[in-house]
């Protein structure tokens, strides 16, 4: 019953075997920048590749997405590999439901990083404050169809696919399907160490 009053917030910095999750500070600035920057790494996501004002402008706003109170909040993490500080991805936490206890898992990386296994290092933590500590009943996962790798990474996550949408969104001037992922509380409890 008092669910929707609590606030959510972990305990910082999140450590994993090789990685250090944290909130985000302005002088994350530059490193941000320069994924999200991109266009190819912006391709799939809600927004087009910033210039240096809109990327200013997020992370204006990212820096108070640090805990979770009430439908629509999010928690926003720079992801780093000590003892180097460069960040390189952000996580993102959007709390959906305080009444059904939903979180939607998000990311970007860059891609200088990619195929390593961080973005799925770093999202099993974020799956893990999710279940264990904040103990929410669900998190969802979403993507474009043509996101293979983001696709692949829910999947190695162990969230199952639930929708196939087709051309269900007019995204970046094109009707574009989306994927959506999820994974309840007591499959990540019975998870067997995989993901």
């Amino acid at each position: 019953m008092g669910y929707g009053r609590r606030v959510l917030r972990p305990t910082y910095p999140l450590r994993t075997e090789r990685l250090l999750l944290r909130p985000l500070t302005e002088a994350d600035f530059d490193d941000l920048f320069a994924f999200q920057s991109d266009p190819e790494v912006t391709r799939y996501v809600m927004y087009d590749a910033r210039d240096r004002a809109g990327m200013r402008a997020a992370l204006v706003a990212k820096l108070r997405e640090t805990e979770l109170l009430r439908d629509g909040d999010a928690l926003s993490l720079a992801v780093t590999v000590p003892p180097d500080t460069t960040v390189i991805g952000e996580l993102n936490l959007f709390l959906r439901s305080t009444v059904h206890r939903t979180a939607e898992l998000g990311y970007v990386f860059n891609p200088a990083y990619h195929g390593r296994g961080y973005a799925r290092e770093a999202a099993r933590e974020m799956l893990r404050v999710a279940f264990e500590e904040f103990r929410l009943r669900r998190v969802i996962a979403r993507c474009d169809e043509r996101n293979t790798a983001s696709w692949r990474l829910m999947e190695k996550l162990g969230m199952r696919r639930e929708a196939h949408l087709v051309q269900n969104e007019l995204f970046k001037g094109e009707w574009a399907d989306e994927l959506d992922y999820a994974m309840l509380d007591h499959e990540w409890a019975a998870r067997d160490g995989g993901a």
